[in-house]
C-alpha cells in the first residue's frame, strides 16, 4: 500500500483542471449507474469546478498520481446550510486509484481546511448508488440526517449525512 501512495500529489485546483475534473466525477456516476438528472452529473458547475470554488470558504483539492490528475474533494458553502456548516462535494478518485487510501488523504485535508476555516460542521449529500463512499464516511464520523440541510438543487441525492467538528 505504501508504494501505491509514492508520487501522490495533493494541490489547489487550477484552471487547466476543469475539464480532467469533470471527466473523471461523470465517468465515476456513470459507473455506478449514479447518472441521473439531479446529481452533479448533469450539473453546469460540474465543467467549471476552479471558478466555482473561487467563492470564499471553499477549496477544491486535487490529487494526482505521478502528473496525472486522479480525483478530488472540496468544501463549499452550499445555499442555504446553516450558520457553520459547509459542504464536503465532488468527492471522487478514478476506478485505478480507489482502495489505496487516497480518498481519506482528501478527505483529512478537506475536513482540515473546515476546522481551520471555522466550520463546525460537515455535510454530506450522496445517494445509495455511491455505497463504497458512504461506508468511507460512516468511518470518519459522518451521521445520517432524516432529510436534507440547505438549497443544493441535488433532489437526485437521497443519503444525508453530517460530522460535527468540535
Amino acid at each position: 500500500m505504501a508504494d501505491q501512495m509514492e508520487n501522490i500529489n495533493i494541490r489547489k485546483i487550477q484552471p487547466a483542471d476543469n475539464k480532467d475534473l469533470a471527466v473523471i466525477i461523470r465517468k465515476a456516476l456513470a459507473e455506478f449507474g449514479a447518472n441521473k438528472p439531479g446529481t452533479v452529473y448533469y450539473d453546469d458547475t460540474t465543467d467549471h469546478l476552479y471558478e466555482l470554488f473561487q467563492e470564499p470558504g471553499s477549496i477544491y483539492y486535487v490529487a494526482e498520481k505521478d502528473g496525472v490528475i486522479v480525483g478530488g474533494a472540496g468544501i463549499f458553502p452550499s445555499n442555504g446550510l446553516p450558520q457553520g456548516t459547509c459542504e464536503l462535494v465532488k468527492m471522487y478518485l478514478q476506478k485505478e486509484v480507489r482502495g489505496m487510501g487516497l480518498g481519506k488523504l482528501l478527505i483529512d485535508k478537506a475536513l482540515e481546511f473546515a476546522q481551520g476555516f471555522g466550520y463546525t460542521n460537515v455535510y454530506i449529500e450522496t445517494m445509495p448508488e455511491l455505497r463504497k463512499a458512504v461506508t468511507v464516511y460512516e468511518k470518519f464520523g459522518f451521521e445520517y440526517l432524516d432529510g436534507p440541510l440547505g438549497n443544493t438543487g441535488h433532489f437526485g441525492c437521497d443519503v444525508w449525512m453530517l460530522k460535527r467538528l468540535v
